[in-house]
């Protein structure tokens, strides 16, 4: 897959529903996105699988939803007003500004070919905001640039009513916000963004094989949403890219069109939050071990994903061109647990009673399943349609249906169909879905 695919990507999920360009009749804002009907439940679906995972699944993973305007002194004792930072750098001919460590500026200007380049300069990330009606210094906070401290300031109220042991996590999915520099690659690098981190709690001594577990277990997780193997890594990060918080970490990366690139990143933090926050706040923020009638400071290693990131990472690796009886096939090859559409139903025709037989159908499966009713079109482009949609079954109601009460089910990939009982259909589909 090259570049070219990347815009023949925005332009499927233009075209079929997943994704807008933000305030588009406006002229769009550059690099805001949003996630139209089909995108939106591909979405939660990919939330809703990390949440199952996570927390459902775990008696120790604990879950919270924290605002995400925070006092400012939560930022100031987390490092990020002094640290969070990128090196900017701007042409001097066409103004046009770049990260500093993202271009060799002994090459000339991407945009107007120029050689004359400022000198780099610190950028702080963050996005001010102003609390009240006056907008003063008193009044600043900021948007939160990551979902984690409020996880951290939390930890004895979620500690002490979730009653729960060291080793434990506390989890959550929310939206962050980072003034990016430069951003770019559709929804790669963006300035709103939706994360899901995890902040496992574990003895100081203990760090290491958590960071291990983790990171395999986080791997692991994309495999299951269906992403191919070969396309993912765990990469070490060297010390000259550690985060200011961290003394380890591991990146799951994925091979895009523009190369590897990070999904999620594993990071042993040390017990650096919480000791930021009790030096602050002169709170403390500890644990009483009952085994050994101890206090300590937990450490944390931290799970920390972008939902849009594994959400194009899904759509850049189901994307596939074929071609079949001499036309291009466009399809998703989305896993069947993530697609925003489980099953579409066709009536071959829109008569003889066919298309409130469909109806019938979708409207029995969608008890169970995201089912969609699609009369318009020939039979042909309407599958072509759903193939687009990554929707991996279809059901198609025929003459056959009203003689002995039969439908054709579709497999997406193979194109292979079989005829079932339309009594039968939920329970076809609940096996395949057992089996993924």
């Amino acid at each position: 897959m090259d570049l070219k695919s990347i815009e023949n990507i925005v332009s499927l999920c233009k075209r079929r529903g997943f994704i807008f360009q933000s305030s588009e009749i406006y002229g769009g804002l550059g690099s805001t996105w949003d996630y139209g009907p089909l995108g939106t439940e591909m979405k939660k679906r990919i939330k809703d699988d990390w949440w199952q995972n996570i927390v459902t699944a775990r008696p120790n993973v604990v879950g919270m939803d924290s605002s995400i305007l925070m006092h400012p002194k939560v930022w100031e004792a987390s490092g990020h007003v002094s640290n969070f930072n990128d090196p900017m750098i701007d042409c001097k001919q066409c103004k046009n500004r770049y990260r500093a460590d993202h271009i060799d500026i002994k090459k000339p200007c991407k945009k107007c070919g120029n050689k004359d380049w400022t000198e780099p300069r610190q950028f702080n990330l963050m996005f001010k905001t102003s609390i009240g009606p006056v907008e003063d210094d008193k009044n600043i906070t900021f948007l939160r640039p990551e979902t984690a401290q409020g996880i951290f300031v939390n930890f004895n109220n979620v500690q002490t009513t979730a009653r729960q042991k060291i080793p434990f996590g506390i989890a959550q999915i929310g939206k962050a916000f980072r003034n990016e520099i430069t951003t770019g690659n559709f929804l790669f690098r963006t300035r709103e963004f939706e994360q899901m981190e995890m902040e496992f709690f574990v003895h100081p001594d203990n760090t290491s094989e958590w960071l291990e577990h983790w990171s395999q277990e986080r791997l692991n997780w994309f495999v299951q949403l269906g992403i191919t193997k070969d396309k993912l890594r765990l990469r070490p990060h060297g010390d000259d890219e550690l985060a200011h918080y961290s003394s380890a970490c591991n990146d799951i990366e994925y091979e895009f069109p523009f190369g590897w690139s990070e999904l999620e990143g594993v990071a042993d933090r040390g017990t650096y939050d919480l000791d930021q926050h009790i030096e602050h706040s002169k709170k403390k923020l500890n644990y009483f071990d009952p085994k050994t009638n101890n206090r300590y400071i937990p450490a944390v290693v931290e799970a920390s994903a972008g939902v849009d990131r594994a959400f194009l990472t899904c759509l850049v690796d189901a994307y596939t061109e074929e071609e079949v009886r001499e036309e291009k096939r466009v399809l998703l090859k989305l896993s069947p647990k993530i697609a925003p559409i489980t099953c579409a139903v066709f009536p071959l025709v829109n008569k003889d009673g066919l298309p409130e037989i469909a109806e019938k159908i979708v409207e029995d499966m969608r008890k169970y399943f995201s089912a969609f009713f699609d009369q318009g079109g020939s039979i042909g482009k309407r599958y072509r349609r759903q193939d687009e949609a990554g929707t991996p079954f279809g059901v198609t109601v025929d003459h056959e249906t009203t003689e002995n009460g039969t439908v054709t089910l579709r497999d997406r990939d193979s194109m292979e169909q079989v005829r079932i009982s339309k009594d039968k259909v939920c329970d076809v589909l609940q096996e395949k879905f057992s089996s993924i």
